[in-house]
């Protein structure tokens, strides 16, 4: 069965070490992401400079993570990821964020 997922947007976020990301979704998930598969790619490479990578901040209109440079990554997607990777729901706890 293939499930259909509303538009999530993002409300919170954090660079962490290793290039991981922690996020939260507007409907409490929240989880981290391991994005340092994608240094080898365009403009990810500069995230090698992991200063750039701890730039990141969750745009107030599209409610998705984005870079200086024009990063962004589509919401939907890292939803899934977390929720793939058997994150749960916040339960108080977490890391300060952006947001």
């Amino acid at each position: 069965m293939l499930e259909e997922y509303d538009t999530m947007r993002i409300t919170a976020c954090k660079a962490e070490e290793d290039y991981k990301l922690w996020l939260r979704f507007e409907d409490g998930l929240e989880g981290r992401v391991f994005l340092g598969n994608l240094l080898e790619i365009g403009a990810f490479q500069l995230w090698r400079d992991v200063r750039e990578f701890e730039k990141v901040s969750v745009d107030p209109e599209t409610a998705t993570v984005t870079w200086e440079g024009g990063i962004r990554l589509d919401a939907d997607i890292l939803y899934h990821d977390v929720r793939s990777n058997g994150i749960q729901h916040a339960d108080g706890a977490e890391p300060s964020a952006v947001g």
